[in-house]
């Protein structure tokens, strides 16, 4: 359970730092590092639907 609580902090603060990363690249004009960006985001919220079900599925039994 512990182990799951600190995967979903660093999923969070994955989340976040992607955020503020295709923040700053759009200020710098930057659409390459903004795709980048964009595809840790995508990435880290995958991760982070996929640990929610595998918690509820968990909670369930």
């Amino acid at each position: 359970m512990g182990k799951k609580i600190a995967i979903n902090v660093f999923y969070n603060l994955g989340l976040i730092a992607s955020l503020f990363g295709m923040i700053w690249a759009f200020n710098n004009k930057s659409p390459l590092i903004i795709a980048f960006f964009g595809a840790t985001f995508v990435a880290f919220l995958y991760f982070k639907i996929q640990l929610i079900k595998d918690f509820r599925k968990g909670i369930k039994k």
